[in-house]
Protein backbone atom coordinates (compact mmCIF):
# COMPACT_ATOMS: atom_id res chain seq x y z
CA UNK A 1 0.00 0.00 0.00
CA UNK A 2 0.71 3.55 -0.71
CA UNK A 3 -0.12 6.13 1.25
CA UNK A 4 0.19 9.79 1.80
CA UNK A 5 -0.87 12.20 3.92
CA UNK A 6 -1.62 16.34 3.17
CA UNK A 7 0.43 19.46 4.20
CA UNK A 8 -0.29 22.65 3.45
CA UNK A 9 1.70 24.94 1.64
CA UNK A 10 0.92 28.86 0.60
CA UNK A 11 1.77 30.03 -2.76
CA UNK A 12 1.26 33.48 -4.63
CA UNK A 13 0.21 33.82 -7.55
CA UNK A 14 0.69 36.66 -9.90
CA UNK A 15 -1.05 36.69 -13.04
CA UNK A 16 0.50 38.49 -15.86
CA UNK A 17 -1.49 39.82 -18.86
CA UNK A 18 0.00 39.27 -21.97
CA UNK A 19 0.35 43.20 -23.95
CA UNK A 20 -1.08 43.41 -27.03
CA UNK A 21 1.07 43.04 -30.53
CA UNK A 22 0.81 43.99 -33.74
CA UNK A 23 2.11 41.78 -36.70
CA UNK A 24 1.85 43.88 -40.20
CA UNK A 25 2.14 42.18 -43.49
CA UNK A 26 4.42 44.12 -45.14
CA UNK A 27 4.47 42.19 -48.83
CA UNK A 28 3.84 44.31 -51.36
CA UNK A 29 1.67 43.14 -54.59
CA UNK A 30 2.99 44.48 -56.90
CA UNK A 31 1.04 42.90 -59.65
CA UNK A 32 -2.55 44.08 -60.67
CA UNK A 33 -5.86 43.19 -59.58
CA UNK A 34 -7.99 41.41 -62.38
CA UNK A 35 -11.38 40.22 -62.52
CA UNK A 36 -11.49 36.88 -63.57
CA UNK A 37 -14.82 34.79 -65.07
CA UNK A 38 -15.42 31.46 -64.69
CA UNK A 39 -18.48 29.44 -65.07
CA UNK A 40 -20.32 32.58 -64.05
CA UNK A 41 -18.27 33.23 -60.53
CA UNK A 42 -16.58 36.18 -59.67
CA UNK A 43 -13.04 35.72 -58.36
CA UNK A 44 -11.47 37.73 -55.16
CA UNK A 45 -7.98 38.92 -55.51
CA UNK A 46 -6.37 39.25 -52.04
CA UNK A 47 -4.25 42.35 -52.29
CA UNK A 48 -3.24 43.10 -48.52
CA UNK A 49 -3.63 41.19 -45.21
CA UNK A 50 -2.94 42.98 -41.55
CA UNK A 51 -3.24 40.96 -38.21
CA UNK A 52 -3.66 42.62 -35.05
CA UNK A 53 -3.06 40.58 -32.19
CA UNK A 54 -5.33 42.23 -29.54
CA UNK A 55 -5.74 41.18 -25.77
CA UNK A 56 -9.45 40.40 -27.00
CA UNK A 57 -8.41 38.22 -29.85
CA UNK A 58 -7.11 38.64 -33.74
CA UNK A 59 -8.20 41.74 -35.73
CA UNK A 60 -7.59 40.67 -39.42
CA UNK A 61 -8.05 43.46 -42.31
CA UNK A 62 -7.62 42.34 -45.69
CA UNK A 63 -7.74 44.63 -49.31
CA UNK A 64 -9.43 43.03 -51.89
CA UNK A 65 -10.22 43.49 -55.33
CA UNK A 66 -14.01 42.74 -55.77
CA UNK A 67 -15.39 43.30 -59.12
CA UNK A 68 -13.13 45.70 -60.19
CA UNK A 69 -12.92 48.01 -56.84
CA UNK A 70 -10.40 47.65 -54.01
CA UNK A 71 -12.29 46.92 -51.01
CA UNK A 72 -10.80 46.63 -46.97
CA UNK A 73 -12.43 43.59 -45.18
CA UNK A 74 -12.72 43.78 -41.55
CA UNK A 75 -12.82 40.02 -39.66
CA UNK A 76 -12.71 40.01 -35.58
CA UNK A 77 -11.08 36.39 -34.49
CA UNK A 78 -12.25 36.13 -31.10
CA UNK A 79 -9.58 34.73 -28.78
CA UNK A 80 -9.82 31.47 -27.06
CA UNK A 81 -8.93 31.19 -24.10
CA UNK A 82 -8.75 28.30 -21.73
CA UNK A 83 -10.74 29.50 -18.68
CA UNK A 84 -9.12 28.07 -15.15
CA UNK A 85 -11.10 25.95 -13.39
CA UNK A 86 -13.03 27.29 -10.25
CA UNK A 87 -10.90 26.23 -7.03
CA UNK A 88 -12.75 22.79 -5.66
CA UNK A 89 -13.81 21.96 -2.35
CA UNK A 90 -10.43 19.85 -2.38
CA UNK A 91 -8.27 22.44 -3.19
CA UNK A 92 -10.33 24.96 -0.37
CA UNK A 93 -8.99 22.78 2.29
CA UNK A 94 -5.26 21.85 1.10
CA UNK A 95 -5.45 18.56 -0.64
CA UNK A 96 -3.81 20.25 -3.77
CA UNK A 97 -0.71 20.47 -2.07
CA UNK A 98 -0.78 16.29 -1.28
CA UNK A 99 2.39 14.45 -3.37
CA UNK A 100 2.35 11.31 -4.58
CA UNK A 101 4.89 9.67 -6.66
CA UNK A 102 3.30 9.22 -9.31
CA UNK A 103 2.24 12.62 -10.04
CA UNK A 104 -1.56 12.49 -10.15
CA UNK A 105 -3.72 15.60 -10.98
CA UNK A 106 -6.36 14.01 -9.03
CA UNK A 107 -6.45 15.23 -5.16
CA UNK A 108 -8.03 11.84 -4.18
CA UNK A 109 -6.77 8.58 -5.60
CA UNK A 110 -7.72 5.26 -4.24
CA UNK A 111 -6.83 1.49 -5.84
CA UNK A 112 -8.24 -1.58 -4.57
CA UNK A 113 -7.71 -5.37 -5.37
CA UNK A 114 -11.23 -5.89 -5.97
CA UNK A 115 -11.16 -9.64 -4.97
CA UNK A 116 -8.73 -9.61 -1.66
CA UNK A 117 -9.63 -5.94 -0.33
CA UNK A 118 -6.41 -5.37 -0.33
CA UNK A 119 -5.39 -1.43 -0.77
CA UNK A 120 -2.87 -0.86 -3.43
CA UNK A 121 -2.61 3.40 -3.60
CA UNK A 122 -4.64 6.05 -1.48
CA UNK A 123 -4.37 9.51 -1.57
CA UNK A 124 -6.19 11.29 0.54
CA UNK A 125 -8.93 7.96 0.41
CA UNK A 126 -11.01 9.04 3.46
CA UNK A 127 -12.42 13.06 2.84
CA UNK A 128 -15.58 13.10 2.18
CA UNK A 129 -16.20 15.37 -1.01
CA UNK A 130 -18.50 16.00 -3.69
CA UNK A 131 -18.54 13.77 -6.26
CA UNK A 132 -21.23 14.58 -8.72
CA UNK A 133 -22.35 12.55 -11.08
CA UNK A 134 -20.89 9.21 -9.72
CA UNK A 135 -23.65 9.68 -7.67
CA UNK A 136 -25.79 8.23 -10.66
CA UNK A 137 -24.04 4.74 -9.47
CA UNK A 138 -26.30 5.09 -6.13
CA UNK A 139 -29.31 6.06 -8.60
CA UNK A 140 -28.60 2.99 -10.99
CA UNK A 141 -28.02 0.65 -7.92
CA UNK A 142 -31.64 1.82 -6.03
CA UNK A 143 -33.59 1.93 -9.67
CA UNK A 144 -32.57 -2.10 -10.73
CA UNK A 145 -33.13 -3.42 -6.96
CA UNK A 146 -36.38 -1.72 -6.47
CA UNK A 147 -37.76 -3.85 -9.42
CA UNK A 148 -39.47 -1.35 -10.85
CA UNK A 149 -40.88 -2.10 -14.81
CA UNK A 150 -38.19 -1.29 -16.77
CA UNK A 151 -40.01 -0.96 -20.46
CA UNK A 152 -42.50 1.96 -18.48
CA UNK A 153 -42.37 4.91 -20.35
CA UNK A 154 -41.34 7.89 -18.26
CA UNK A 155 -41.64 11.74 -19.28
CA UNK A 156 -39.32 14.73 -18.99
CA UNK A 157 -41.32 17.49 -16.90
CA UNK A 158 -39.98 21.07 -15.95
CA UNK A 159 -39.37 19.23 -12.74
CA UNK A 160 -36.28 17.45 -14.55
CA UNK A 161 -35.06 21.27 -15.18
CA UNK A 162 -31.49 21.67 -13.58
CA UNK A 163 -32.05 24.82 -11.46
CA UNK A 164 -28.66 23.90 -9.71
CA UNK A 165 -25.90 24.13 -12.24
CA UNK A 166 -28.50 25.77 -15.60
CA UNK A 167 -27.02 22.55 -17.42
CA UNK A 168 -28.32 21.86 -20.90
CA UNK A 169 -29.95 18.77 -21.82
CA UNK A 170 -30.71 17.01 -25.33
CA UNK A 171 -34.22 14.89 -23.75
CA UNK A 172 -36.51 18.78 -24.47
CA UNK A 173 -39.50 18.80 -22.12
CA UNK A 174 -42.15 16.31 -22.79
CA UNK A 175 -39.52 13.75 -24.27
CA UNK A 176 -40.81 10.00 -23.33
CA UNK A 177 -38.52 7.30 -22.62
CA UNK A 178 -38.78 3.95 -21.08
CA UNK A 179 -36.98 3.32 -17.62
CA UNK A 180 -34.38 1.13 -19.18
CA UNK A 181 -33.41 3.52 -21.72
CA UNK A 182 -33.14 6.48 -18.95
CA UNK A 183 -30.95 4.66 -17.06
CA UNK A 184 -28.92 3.77 -20.34
CA UNK A 185 -28.17 7.16 -20.55
CA UNK A 186 -27.85 7.87 -17.55
CA UNK A 187 -24.80 5.71 -16.77
CA UNK A 188 -23.58 6.20 -20.31
CA UNK A 189 -23.60 9.87 -20.78
CA UNK A 190 -24.03 11.39 -17.49
CA UNK A 191 -27.68 12.64 -19.10
CA UNK A 192 -28.75 14.57 -15.73
CA UNK A 193 -33.15 14.97 -16.97
CA UNK A 194 -32.91 11.49 -17.16
CA UNK A 195 -31.47 10.41 -13.78
CA UNK A 196 -34.00 13.60 -12.55
CA UNK A 197 -36.45 11.75 -14.07
CA UNK A 198 -35.50 8.04 -12.65
CA UNK A 199 -35.70 9.47 -9.22
CA UNK A 200 -38.99 11.56 -9.34
CA UNK A 201 -40.89 7.93 -10.79
CA UNK A 202 -39.67 6.42 -7.89
CA UNK A 203 -42.39 5.29 -5.32
CA UNK A 204 -43.32 8.29 -3.24
CA UNK A 205 -41.45 10.41 -5.54
CA UNK A 206 -38.19 12.15 -5.09
CA UNK A 207 -37.83 12.88 -1.65
CA UNK A 208 -38.78 8.71 -1.11
CA UNK A 209 -35.53 8.07 -4.10
CA UNK A 210 -33.14 10.11 -1.91
CA UNK A 211 -33.99 8.37 1.01
CA UNK A 212 -33.46 5.16 -0.44
CA UNK A 213 -30.34 6.06 -1.65
CA UNK A 214 -29.04 7.45 1.60
CA UNK A 215 -30.56 3.86 3.25
CA UNK A 216 -28.81 2.09 0.57
CA UNK A 217 -24.96 3.85 1.51
CA UNK A 218 -26.10 3.32 5.21
CA UNK A 219 -26.47 -0.49 4.53
CA UNK A 220 -23.20 -1.11 2.31
CA UNK A 221 -21.34 0.55 4.92
CA UNK A 222 -21.24 4.45 3.11
CA UNK A 223 -19.99 6.19 6.36
CA UNK A 224 -18.77 9.34 4.66
CA UNK A 225 -21.93 9.12 1.85
CA UNK A 226 -25.02 11.64 1.52
CA UNK A 227 -27.20 12.03 -0.85
CA UNK A 228 -29.59 15.07 -1.94
CA UNK A 229 -30.53 14.61 -5.26
CA UNK A 230 -30.31 11.67 -7.93
CA UNK A 231 -27.88 13.55 -10.57
CA UNK A 232 -25.08 14.85 -8.43
CA UNK A 233 -25.84 18.39 -9.78
CA UNK A 234 -25.74 19.22 -6.29
CA UNK A 235 -22.16 19.58 -3.96
CA UNK A 236 -24.30 18.44 -0.91
CA UNK A 237 -24.15 14.98 -2.48
CA UNK A 238 -20.41 13.73 -0.80
CA UNK A 239 -18.54 10.62 -0.39
CA UNK A 240 -14.98 9.33 0.09
CA UNK A 241 -13.42 7.29 -1.97
CA UNK A 242 -13.03 4.84 0.62
CA UNK A 243 -16.98 4.44 0.31
CA UNK A 244 -17.16 4.62 -3.49
CA UNK A 245 -15.06 1.46 -3.70
CA UNK A 246 -18.15 -0.03 -1.60
CA UNK A 247 -20.74 1.39 -4.18
CA UNK A 248 -18.99 -0.07 -7.30
CA UNK A 249 -18.58 -3.21 -5.81
CA UNK A 250 -22.31 -2.96 -5.30
CA UNK A 251 -23.02 -1.85 -8.97
CA UNK A 252 -20.93 -4.07 -9.63
CA UNK A 253 -23.15 -7.24 -8.90
CA UNK A 254 -25.92 -6.25 -11.42
CA UNK A 255 -25.11 -7.18 -15.19
CA UNK A 256 -27.19 -3.95 -16.60
CA UNK A 257 -25.27 -1.61 -15.02
CA UNK A 258 -22.06 -3.08 -16.29
CA UNK A 259 -23.45 -3.15 -19.51
CA UNK A 260 -24.96 0.34 -19.68
CA UNK A 261 -22.19 2.09 -17.99
CA UNK A 262 -19.50 0.82 -20.55
CA UNK A 263 -21.44 1.12 -23.70
CA UNK A 264 -19.64 3.67 -26.40
CA UNK A 265 -23.19 4.30 -28.08
CA UNK A 266 -26.74 4.23 -27.71
CA UNK A 267 -29.80 5.34 -29.66
CA UNK A 268 -33.48 6.22 -28.07
CA UNK A 269 -36.29 8.23 -29.72
CA UNK A 270 -37.79 10.24 -27.24
CA UNK A 271 -40.00 11.24 -29.90
CA UNK A 272 -39.39 13.13 -32.94
CA UNK A 273 -35.77 12.21 -34.29
CA UNK A 274 -33.47 10.16 -33.30
CA UNK A 275 -30.93 11.08 -30.60
CA UNK A 276 -27.40 8.86 -30.03
CA UNK A 277 -25.32 9.62 -27.05
CA UNK A 278 -22.09 8.78 -26.69
CA UNK A 279 -20.03 7.69 -23.75
CA UNK A 280 -18.65 10.43 -20.82
CA UNK A 281 -15.71 8.21 -21.13
CA UNK A 282 -13.55 7.73 -23.74
CA UNK A 283 -11.24 4.78 -22.10
CA UNK A 284 -14.18 2.32 -22.53
CA UNK A 285 -13.59 2.23 -26.15
CA UNK A 286 -9.71 1.97 -25.68
CA UNK A 287 -8.29 -1.71 -26.79
CA UNK A 288 -5.58 -1.08 -24.08
CA UNK A 289 -8.15 -1.31 -21.52
CA UNK A 290 -10.99 -4.02 -20.20
CA UNK A 291 -13.25 -2.25 -18.01
CA UNK A 292 -16.26 -3.65 -16.55
CA UNK A 293 -17.77 -1.39 -14.71
CA UNK A 294 -17.36 3.14 -14.92
CA UNK A 295 -18.69 6.50 -14.28
CA UNK A 296 -17.49 9.88 -14.31
CA UNK A 297 -18.61 12.80 -12.98
CA UNK A 298 -17.99 16.57 -12.99
CA UNK A 299 -19.12 20.01 -11.19
CA UNK A 300 -16.46 23.00 -10.38
CA UNK A 301 -17.01 22.04 -6.68
CA UNK A 302 -15.95 18.36 -6.99
CA UNK A 303 -13.48 18.49 -10.01
CA UNK A 304 -13.13 15.75 -12.35
CA UNK A 305 -14.08 12.41 -11.02
CA UNK A 306 -14.19 9.18 -12.43
CA UNK A 307 -15.08 5.45 -10.44
CA UNK A 308 -13.84 2.15 -12.54
CA UNK A 309 -13.66 -1.32 -12.09
CA UNK A 310 -10.96 -3.01 -14.96
CA UNK A 311 -8.63 -6.30 -15.45
CA UNK A 312 -5.17 -4.92 -15.00
CA UNK A 313 -2.65 -7.89 -15.54
CA UNK A 314 -5.10 -10.63 -14.46
CA UNK A 315 -6.72 -8.86 -11.57
CA UNK A 316 -10.02 -7.17 -10.51
CA UNK A 317 -9.12 -3.53 -10.07
CA UNK A 318 -11.23 -0.91 -8.83
CA UNK A 319 -10.26 2.44 -9.25
CA UNK A 320 -11.16 5.66 -7.37
CA UNK A 321 -10.06 9.47 -8.80
CA UNK A 322 -11.64 11.97 -7.31
CA UNK A 323 -11.23 15.95 -7.52
CA UNK A 324 -8.94 16.25 -10.47
CA UNK A 325 -8.21 19.65 -12.46
CA UNK A 326 -8.08 19.74 -16.65
CA UNK A 327 -10.80 17.84 -18.72
CA UNK A 328 -8.45 14.80 -19.55
CA UNK A 329 -6.80 14.68 -16.43
CA UNK A 330 -8.48 11.77 -14.58
CA UNK A 331 -8.13 9.73 -17.57
CA UNK A 332 -4.34 10.55 -17.64
CA UNK A 333 -4.10 9.32 -14.23
CA UNK A 334 -5.78 6.21 -15.14
CA UNK A 335 -3.22 5.66 -17.55
CA UNK A 336 -0.70 6.25 -14.72
CA UNK A 337 -1.84 4.12 -12.64
CA UNK A 338 -2.62 0.97 -14.78
CA UNK A 339 1.31 1.33 -15.99
CA UNK A 340 1.84 1.63 -12.37
CA UNK A 341 0.40 -1.60 -11.60
CA UNK A 342 1.64 -3.32 -14.67
CA UNK A 343 5.38 -2.02 -13.77
CA UNK A 344 5.28 -2.75 -10.61
CA UNK A 345 2.85 -5.83 -9.44
CA UNK A 346 2.19 -4.80 -5.90
CA UNK A 347 1.36 -7.70 -4.25
CA UNK A 348 -2.33 -8.71 -3.16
Amino acid sequence: MVKFARHAVVFSFIALLPMASVMAANQSNKHSSKKHAAHGKTHVASQKKIIIHTASGKLVKRTVMLHGKRKVITERIAAVREMPEKPSIGDSVGLKYTQDPLELKSNVAYVVDQDSSKVLFEKNSDVSLPIASITKLMTSLVVVEAHQDMEELIEVTNDDIDKEKNTSSRLKIGAKLSRSDMLHIALMSSENRAASALGRNYPGGLSAFVTAMNAKAKQLGMSDTHYVDSSGLSSQNRASARDLVKLVNAAYQHPVIRQYSTDSKYVVSPGGKLLEYGTSNKLVINPAWEIGLQKTGYISEAGRCLVMQAIIEGRNIVMVFLDSKGKYSRLADADRMKKWLETFKPHV
